[in-house]
């Protein structure tokens, strides 16, 4: 059996020898192959000297450099597709996911489930960002009707037919579970211990509350449309129609019926803007639905650009 270990790094120089010493003491007592590939996200600063000190001492360290910060989505995206191991890990490089919980993770995997999830049940976190996190899995719930505590956890464990299954972009690495119950893996997830964090800084905002937000409109229609685009927009467009229909045949009566001009009332405007509206609708969803038809056709192009790696 082989592990590869993944974990995104950005400006992260403190942090990336201890997180080396903890893994290689746990890879060991394991005593499996492993690999272990820092993805440099465009740090600025000594994150990749380290990474390269820690290199020429074990050849079982790998890493891949961003030229540019395109987010930690694409360092993920980048991890998962260059790595070789049975089973993937996925882990932060703050030291507050604890790789001693990465045997048990291997344990459920091999179980039966694709993906295990670590669940933070005692979160070590600033106020803020705990009420962030805690919003988030709501709505996540609410939208997705998922029913793992802690999605956002980045400590993970993939089978490799999982792992390579996964197509992510934009801050979409919040919804792998999503991702992968749609494509009808094995999911479970299991209590793990979450660290305070000793060096560095969090990289997380209210921005990516927002983009998340909108990662997670996408992927509720990609859930429940992406085979049939036009089920939605031609829904849409059906029933924008049929108000303005059902308004027009309205505005008719009163006129023939009850002798009322009807030329000069904003109705009559609402009327045709909602029936053009469903028109245009309707043929938005014949285009969605090409567009569908091509992407599942042909593969995508990679949302990073790689500078140089070393494996």
């Amino acid at each position: 059996m082989k592990l590869s270990i993944i974990t995104p790094i950005y400006n992260e120089e403190l942090n990336i020898k201890p997180l080396y010493d903890s893994l290689k003491s746990v890879l060991s007592s394991m005593r499996v192959k492993y690999e272990i590939i820092y993805v440099d996200d465009g740090s600025t600063d000594d994150s990749l000297k380290n990474i390269k000190d820690l290199r020429k001492k074990d050849k079982n360290v790998k890493f891949i450099k961003f030229r540019k910060n395109f987010g930690q989505t694409a360092a993920l995206n980048a991890g998962l597709k260059y790595a070789t191991g049975d089973y993937v890990v996925t882990l932060d490089a703050d030291l507050q996911n604890d790789p001693k919980d990465i045997p048990r993770l291997i344990q459920k995997l091999k179980e039966g489930y694709d993906l295990v999830v670590g669940w933070r049940y005692d979160r070590k976190d600033p106020f803020f960002k705990k009420i962030s996190s805690l919003f988030a899995s709501f709505l996540k719930t609410l939208v997705l009707k998922e029913q793992i505590h802690d999605p956002g956890c980045m400590l993970k464990a993939f089978t490799k037919n999982a792992a390579k299954d996964l197509e992510l972009y934009g801050e979409m690495h919040r919804y792998i579970t999503a991702l992968l119950k749609l494509k009808g893996y094995k999911i479970t997830e299991i209590k793990v211990r979450h660290l305070p964090r000793v060096h560095g800084k969090t990289k997380y905002g209210s921005k990516r509350l927002i983009k998340g937000f909108l990662d997670l409109l996408i992927i509720k229609f990609w859930m429940d449309y992406s085979t049939r685009p036009i089920h939605f927009f031609g829904g849409l467009g059906i029933l924008s129609s049929l108000i303005g229909l059902i308004s027009g045949v309205y505005l008719v009566i009163d006129k023939f019926a009850f002798g009322k001009p009807i030329g000069n009332r904003p109705l009559l405007l609402f009327s045709v803007l909602l029936i053009i509206l469903g028109f245009l609708l309707v043929i938005f969803g014949f285009l969605a639905d090409i567009m569908v038809k091509i992407y599942y056709n042909q593969k995508n192009e990679e949302s990073y650009s790689i500078e140089y790696k070393q494996f």
